[in-house]
């Protein structure tokens, strides 16, 4: 028996794959050029497009992202950026964007490892249009820049106290007393985890109890500035998540995984929210935050994502964009609070979903599957297919077992950007200063 006649019949070949993709690859314009983002526009009916990145370190996918939110925002009325940030050091850029602070985030946020995801020149170049877009509009109209991660549990009681003490110091000396708890594990969050499980008390309850008692104070104090609460309220949200978070990250991975892509979830609802009924958010995160879960191992093996929570949520309003290459450099780590290296990415596996785009030929193109005339193309890409993803952290030397998983492209995205060849980003202001212990379980392919 040949190896075709024993394929499954509803099963393409990879020539027919290939070939399915060529005839569905929209060649994109320089990144540079604005005719970049035309092809783009397909998704601008969308209340939250989700659009992601195959590593942390790539600068093809940060302008790319900046490219397609910037036509977002210009034209269709986009006014949340939600990124896989911690809020409090995205908070910073925040108050560059529409309080016309100065962008002293270079310098004073993302300080921790890894310290380049965020603080880098492509961020950094979309940032300043930002400021630039928003100093045309009035307060109320200007552009978010929100962060959606759990991991800065001090940072977050930092601010929580900085705010009651302006607002209210009784309370303020009361949630010091609450926080007292966390007090000796801030700066290494991990370790409480840890402790929790060998048996020592857990500060759940005190948490819990503070974020009560901010949100029964939330007519006295919105009252005076809602703003100001409603980021008070989201930073004591992070701190409750973060404790949780570090108590289940030695439970079960999937069970801190789903902690921490729920909170990410719920975050966004809660800008969308607060922003109002016609708020639209574009949310930046890496493939396997923003790609359905459900279509790929990490699902099979228990684990969900914000993607496949705003596809419940959404529907048909939630687009989610991945992004993938095939070789070139890349800015990671060797390992966990290292410092960054630029890495050579070895060229995709013969069989991965990369290849398949790779042999396809179109060296920087869209493929989307998400309207009528990308039906075909989804009933091809119904199938299990191997899928780099490189996080902070990049080990070629075991990429397949540390950097590739199996996934179901069709219902993973609705749409994929591809750059054939890939560079680095590039690092601004300090990049070792102040790093703060982190938790060794981080998942290094995100």
């Amino acid at each position: 028996m040949t190896a075709a006649s024993a394929r499954e019949p509803s099963q393409p070949s990879e020539e027919q794959l290939v070939e399915a993709l060529r005839g569905h690859a929209i060649a994109l314009a320089p990144l540079q050029e604005d005719s970049f983002a035309d092809a783009f526009e397909r998704f601008a009916d969308a209340r939250v497009v989700l659009i992601g990145e195959a590593s942390h370190g790539t600068s093809e996918f940060y302008r790319a992202r900046a490219a397609i939110t910037r036509r977002l925002i210009e034209r269709h009325g986009f006014t949340i950026v939600a990124a896989e940030a911690d809020w409090p050091d995205a908070a910073r850029i925040d108050q560059y964007l529409r309080r016309q602070q100065p962008p002293d985030w270079i310098e004073d946020a993302f300080k921790r490892f890894p310290t380049w995801m965020w603080r880098n020149r492509e961020v950094a170049e979309f940032a300043a249009w930002l400021r630039q877009h928003n100093d045309g509009l009035v307060a109320p109209e200007r552009v978010e820049f929100r962060g959606l991660d759990v991991y800065s549990l001090g940072s977050s009681i930092g601010e929580v106290l900085r705010y009651l003490d302006q607002v209210d110091p009784a309370a303020a000396r009361e949630a010091r007393r609450r926080y007292g708890c966390l007090s000796p594990w801030q700066e290494e969050p991990a370790a409480y985890g840890h402790n929790v499980m060998l048996g020592q008390p857990s500060c759940e309850d005190a948490v819990v109890e503070q974020l009560g008692r901010l949100l029964e104070q939330r007519l006295n104090y919105g009252a005076a500035d809602g703003e100001r609460f409603f980021e008070a309220e989201r930073n004591a949200r992070v701190v409750l998540a973060a404790e949780q978070y570090y108590r289940a990250m030695y439970r079960r991975s999937s069970e801190s995984w789903n902690l921490r892509d729920r909170h990410m979830f719920d975050t966004l609802r809660a800008l969308l929210e607060h922003r109002g009924p016609q708020a639209r958010a574009v949310v930046w995160a890496h493939n396997s935050h923003i790609g359905n879960a459900a279509a790929t191992s990490m699902g099979w093996g228990g684990e969900f994502n914000i993607g496949e929570l705003c596809r419940t949520a959404f529907g048909r309003d939630a687009v989610l964009i991945g992004m993938a290459t095939d070789r070139g450099r890349v800015a990671a780590a060797d390992n966990w609070d290292e410092p960054m290296r630029i890495k050579e990415v070895l060229p995709s596996r013969p069989d991965s979903w990369e290849q398949l785009f790779l042999r396809a030929g179109v060296p920087a193109s869209l493929t989307s599957w998400r309207d009528a005339d990308g039906r075909s193309l989804r009933s091809l890409l119904a199938q299990p297919r191997l899928e780099r993803a490189i996080g902070v952290i990049y080990r070629p030397q075991t990429e397949r077992q540390s950097h590739y998983f199996r996934a179901i492209l069709a219902e993973q995205f609705d749409a994929l950007v591809w750059f054939e060849n890939t560079s680095p980003v590039t690092p601004i202001g300090p990049q070792q200063a102040d790093l703060q212990a982190v938790p060794d379980t981080y998942p290094s392919a995100e």
